[in-house]
């Protein structure tokens, strides 16, 4: 069946109003709760196969982040999928306003590689919450767990609903070309521009989750062996391969000796004295990415790692000092195992150097100084936050996640993706009663200084 056929397969299963029973979209999402859990170490192989992630990473962020989601939206859907009730003005009494939340249609939905089942299958949780049928595309970049996707969904999911497609370059171009109600993609921002021309054509909306140079600030009041243990968790985990991770540090001259040597011994503490031997480092996940971010490492000062293996797919967990700001390193967003280290000359600088960058998908702050905190809070414009800590904002089910500018657009997770993915439908219930004549015409100026009078 073509792929045109599938979506108008789904598009008339939609327009029988079964996606709009909140029984049904509770069973698929239980559905795809038992396909996380009954398949568990197919996910784990499958995603040491395309990463070389390690089975707790795995776990944590894949499989249970997934089951985390489904057991939280089903909790809150029914009050989600409520009417909210608005308040009527005087002009349009006697009345009643509210919000009626409504499916969109077929969406579709292409994934990113590096988090090759999370960023199909929990996008897959907020549109199935919302009501709609959805055509996916896993990464061609992790085939293994695209191909376990693939096998998986079918059996699981109404066939009628949803359909998964791979392949590359050539399919998700035949996919953009149809009228879907809906696009999500997740990736970089080269393909997010060819995302947006294509649904311009159809004018259909989209959610674009991106990325960029994620900042992480840490001032001289911070504890500096949870800063540095906190950071290196983010910045390692996945090998870097991480939207959110953090992408470079910005601190002050006296702080750099310090958490230097707390990082240092944060990698040897998680990952050991030979990361490339540790059970807990995952691996680049082609050889063409390990030469990209093998490149980086030219002409900068390495204060530590720098080692790397193409043709393995390993980059150790690397720290470079005050590479050239004009650098690809600080000027392209990594996505991998390196942490530049910038120096700045305080708290102001730190900002001015955030401001005049690209806004950030993720920026992070480390600091005892609640004034700090708070100013970097109002003032520095990103996606998303964390004080003392980094990702972690990522564990709150009713947090949005969602870049901005060139990190990205739209949100979802929690209630955000329900809406996001929903169309909030504004409705008027006015019953026959006589309405005030000052509405209609003829108008005049007793009509006119009533109207004011009441506004």
């Amino acid at each position: 069946m073509s792929f045109s056929d599938r979506f108008a397969q789904h598009q008339e299963f939609f327009s029988s109003n079964t996606t709009r029973d909140l029984t049904w979209r509770k069973q698929q999402l239980q559905q795809i709760k038992r396909l996380a859990l009954e398949n568990e170490q197919l996910f784990l192989d499958a995603l040491y196969q395309d990463l070389g992630k390690p089975a707790q990473e795995a776990w944590i962020t894949e499989v249970s982040y997934v089951t985390g989601d489904v057991d939280h939206v089903c909790k809150k859907l029914n009050r989600w999928a409520k009417k909210r009730s608005v308040a009527t003005p005087i002009v349009a009494q006697p009345g009643r306003s509210f919000i009626k939340p409504e499916p969109q249609g077929t969406v579709l939905i292409i994934g990113a590689w590096n988090y090759p089942m999370q960023l199909i299958l929990a996008p897959l949780v907020a549109v199935i919450a919302a009501g709609n049928c959805a055509i996916v595309k896993p990464s061609e970049l992790a085939p293994a767990t695209s191909k376990l996707l693939a096998q998986l969904i079918p059996q699981y999911l109404d066939n009628n609903a949803f359909t998964v497609v791979e392949g590359a370059v050539e399919e998700t171009t035949a996919l953009l070309a149809l009228p879907f109600d809906h696009i999500m993609y997740t990736g970089n921002g080269q393909v997010a521009r060819i995302v947006m021309a294509a649904a311009a054509k159809n004018l259909t909306p989209v959610t674009l989750e991106l990325g960029g140079k994620s900042p992480v600030y840490v001032d001289e009041s911070a504890n500096i062996n949870i800063t540095a243990q906190r950071i290196a968790w983010g910045k390692w985990m996945n090998a870097g391969q991480t939207c959110i991770a953090p992408d470079y540090i910005i601190t002050t001259k006296n702080m750099i000796e310090p958490l230097v040597a707390a990082l240092k011994a944060q990698i040897t503490q998680m990952f050991g004295a030979d990361p490339k031997q540790s059970e807990s480092y995952g691996r680049i996940v082609n050889q063409r990415h390990a030469k990209r971010v093998s490149e980086y490492l030219t002409n900068v000062d390495v204060e530590t790692g720098g080692e790397f293996d193409i043709e393995n797919r390993y980059i150790a967990p690397t720290i470079v000092i005050n590479p050239p700001l004009d650098s690809p390193l600080m000027v392209d967003e990594i996505f991998g195992p390196i942490l530049p280290i910038i120096t700045i000359e305080d708290f102001d600088s730190a900002k001015a150097f955030v401001k005049n960058r690209e806004k950030p998908l993720s920026a992070y702050i480390f600091s005892k100084n609640k004034q700090q905190c708070q100013a970097w809070i109002n003032e520095i414009s990103s996606g998303n936050q964390c004080v003392n800590d980094v990702i972690m904002f990522n564990a709150v089910p009713e947090l949005p996640f969602g870049g901005i500018g060139p990190s990205g657009m739209g949100q979802y997770s929690g209630k955000a993706g329900f809406d996001n993915f929903s169309h909030l439908k504004s409705v008027l219930v006015r019953p026959f009663l006589k309405d005030l004549p000052v509405r209609f015409a003829p108008y005049s100026e007793l009509k006119f200084k009533f109207l004011r009078w009441i506004r």
